[in-house]
């Protein structure tokens, strides 16, 4: 019962990381999403997943990333972004992965609210004060930092996940 349970917590450890670093740096490092994904083999074995169950995970990884590589090249999201979603595609399974994207999304659009309204605040004497990652997100022209909207729809997609049931949890 403890090998499953460190695997499980994985998944949200890897997903908090992410949000966090594209906070403070508007990157998700590539280590983290290669990692998140090669993890995800030795809970597939713990799972017994059959092969047809791995190949859906699978395809659902790929479908992920190409998704992701669209919105990349409309300049809609990172690449950072584009693989966090491959990879949590990858673990969530087929419901989990449609719940991720609708969570996603709309923990998106209140993020990107927020921010815009945050941006138009009149906060510009106290700007000096704040940390760069801050003021960075405060910029009228800066970006936003979609690895939050996908950690909140990866954390709240995690019921729907077909491997919790899988691993007694």
């Amino acid at each position: 019962m403890l090998i499953p349970l460190l695997f499980a917590l994985v998944f949200p450890a890897c997903l908090i990381w992410a949000a966090i670093s594209d906070i403070h740096s508007m990157t998700i490092p590539n280590r983290l999403t290669i990692g998140l994904a090669i993890a995800f083999l030795p809970v597939a074995l713990l799972c017994h997943l059959s092969v047809a169950q791995f190949g859906l995970h699978l395809g659902l990884g790929l479908a992920g990333l190409a998704f992701g590589v669209v919105l990349f090249a409309f300049k809609l999201m990172g690449g950072g972004d584009a693989k966090l979603i491959a990879a949590t595609c990858l673990w969530l399974g087929a419901h989990g992965s449609l719940a991720m994207l609708i969570y996603t999304a709309l923990a998106g659009g209140v993020l990107t609210l927020g921010l815009l309204g945050a941006r138009k605040a009149p906060i510009a004497a106290v700007t000096g004060s704040l940390p760069a990652w801050v003021n960075r997100h405060l910029d009228p022209a800066g970006d936003i930092p979609y690895g939050v909207a996908i950690c909140a729809g990866g954390l709240l997609a995690v019921g729907q996940c077909d491997l919790l049931p899988l691993l007694g949890l």
